[in-house]
């Protein structure tokens, strides 16, 4: 049975996720903590308090507190009181980056993972690569590592122009 006092939280708890999934991404700020699938859930206890869970990218990401700083506070800021807690399991994996968080990560210039895998050498694997800007295969991985660990640093034969790759995990 639907009540005013749930249609009331279902409200408070649509509010909370939509202040909460308008935070970019720090590192990579075309897409947001929604789009990238590390915003895990948002609710509201019998308090009336936002709860977010967020799910950095791996344990070893500089931009998890910056990230829980910034969900805690769009929530505060929406009129909330807030805590945010980190969920490590199950671990994140670029599968949750949705179709049209992958096309506006092209559309900055970084070419979006193209599998995933729970290979154990999964982020030094090779892969067929497509440049952001061209669409061409004809790519070449220059560092394992480009603008923040979790991308690698490619170029593009074609076209001749550099760009990132977000690895796959």
């Amino acid at each position: 049975m639907v009540t005013e006092a749930t249609m009331d939280r279902a409200v408070l708890q649509r509010k909370a996720w939509d202040a909460a999934a308008s935070v970019p991404d720090p590192e990579v700020p075309c897409v947001t903590v929604a789009d990238l699938g590390i915003l895990r859930s948002v609710e509201i206890d019998d308090k009336g308090a936002a709860i977010a869970q967020v799910t950095p990218t791996y344990s070893g990401c500089p931009a998890t507190l910056a990230i829980e700083l910034s969900v805690e506070t769009a929530l505060r800021q929406a009129g909330f009181e807030a805590r945010v807690e980190r969920v490590m399991s199950p671990a994140w994996t670029t599968e949750w980056i949705g179709e049209a968080a992958r096309e506006k990560l092209r559309e900055y210039g970084i070419a979006p993972p193209v599998q995933a895998s729970g290979a154990i050498r999964a982020l030094f694997g090779e892969t067929e690569v497509a440049c952001p800007r061209c669409g061409s295969t004809d790519t070449a991985r220059i560092s394992e590592f480009g603008s923040t660990p979790c991308k690698a640093h490619y170029r593009c034969e074609a076209c001749l122009e550099p760009f990132d790759y977000f690895k796959c995990i």
